[in-house]
């Protein structure tokens, strides 16, 4: 591997490894990338599970070159909600996609926010600490 990285249609497994990691240490969650001609990587805890990686979201994303967000039915990711997103040239002609799990749609939004009201007044009366000075 040189010593840059160009993203292009035809980049392999390997040239896209260093961008999927990188993504997958920030959010520290799962990440697949592939390009629009070769397969990819999966990333999941740090490492490469697969140079060989393609799914149904995935592809359909650079074949419709839009954002999609949803939760496939098949694949490694099936009932897991995704969101991937076309990675697009100067033209705005797709060359890669990139995919990682949907933290918030992993979440009940209602029952995250169902006690929220209660601890916001419970803040709010709480008498402040330390005291104010005067």
């Amino acid at each position: 591997m040189g010593e840059e990285i160009v993203l292009s249609k035809d980049s392999t497994a390997e040239e896209l490894a260093p961008i999927a990691l990188a993504l997958n240490d920030l959010l520290v969650i799962p990440v697949t990338m592939r390009s629009k001609n070769k397969k990819g990587v999966r990333v999941e805890q740090g490492e490469v599970i697969d140079y060989e990686y393609t799914g149904p979201i995935l592809e359909r994303a650079l074949e419709e070159n839009r954002v999609i967000r949803t939760t496939p039915l098949i694949g490694r990711y099936a009932r897991i909600p995704v969101i991937v997103t076309p990675i697009r040239n100067r033209k705005g002609e797709v060359i890669a996609a990139l995919g990682v799990v949907d933290l918030i749609g992993t979440l009940d939004l209602g029952a995250v926010f169902a006690d929220f009201p209660r601890v916001l007044e419970q803040i709010r009366s709480h008498p402040r600490y330390p005291p104010d000075k005067k």
